[in-house]
C-alpha cells in the first residue's frame, strides 16, 4: 500500500543553511557537554544560567572540527564582560 494520496505533494528535504552538526563520536568534547548538560539539569532548563558552559562547549566543537569557526555573535555572544 502507498503513503501518498492523490494531490499529496511528495516531501523534498532541504538541508541546514548552516550544514551538518556532526555527532562527537570520539568525545573529544563530552567534558564540555556533560558540564553544560548538567547545569541545565540544575537550572531546571534556563540555558541563560549556562552561557559559559554553552560557550565552552561550542568553543570546543569549532577547535575539533566538529562544527565550523563561527563569529561568536553570530552565536549569540556579542561582546560580553565577565
Amino acid at each position: 500500500m502507498s503513503s501518498m494520496t492523490f494531490g499529496q505533494k511528495k516531501f523534498i528535504p532541504t538541508a541546514p543553511e548552516k550544514g551538518s552538526f556532526p555527532l562527537d563520536h570520539d568525545g573529544l568534547c563530552k567534558e564540555e557537554m556533560i558540564k553544560y548538560m548538567s547545569c541545565l539539569r540544575e537550572s531546571k532548563n534556563d540555558n541563560s544560567k549556562c552561557r559559559d558552559f554553552a560557550k565552552d562547549y561550542l568553543a570546543c566543537r569549532m577547535e575539533t572540527n566538529l562544527m565550523a569557526k563561527e563569529d561568536w555573535g553570530k552565536l549569540g555572544f556579542k561582546d560580553e564582560k565577565k
